[in-house]
């Protein structure tokens, strides 16, 4: 079955910077839209960023653009989340997510897969 397996978790102060990584198996990994949620404490999980098949094409929310920067690796399966200037209002879990597409409106389109999620934690 598909896995998405996030790792880099951390605490670190105000900006700092951390990455965030996904490996993914058991899918196609370059047929798959791939990106990032977040849920803070009390609130909704939201869209952070995503990336289409190749690479070529990203998406950010508004928050973090400038920030933080989205890649993949499709030798590896794995999706990355570079973040830099690390805010405490980033605080919150970060969940992998896929998509069984090439490209999708992430923002607004449900995932197909979800990751387990990995916890960042941002001190002022």
């Amino acid at each position: 079955q598909v896995q998405l397996v996030e790792s880099g978790e951390g605490l670190v102060q105000a900006g700092g910077s951390l990455r965030l990584s996904c490996a993914a198996s058991g899918l196609t990994f370059s047929q798959n839209v791939m990106g990032w949620f977040r849920q803070a404490p009390g609130k909704e999980r939201g869209f952070v960023a995503s990336i289409s098949w190749g690479g070529g094409m990203t998406n950010y929310e508004d928050s973090v653009k400038g920030r933080f920067t989205i890649s993949r690796d499709n030798a590896k399966s794995t999706v990355y989340l570079q973040m830099n200037s690390l805010r405490p209002e980033d605080t919150a879990v970060y969940y992998c997510a896929g998509w069984r597409k090439i490209w999708v409106s992430a923002a607004t389109t449900a995932p197909d897969y979800w990751g387990q999620g990995t916890q960042v934690t941002v001190s002022s």
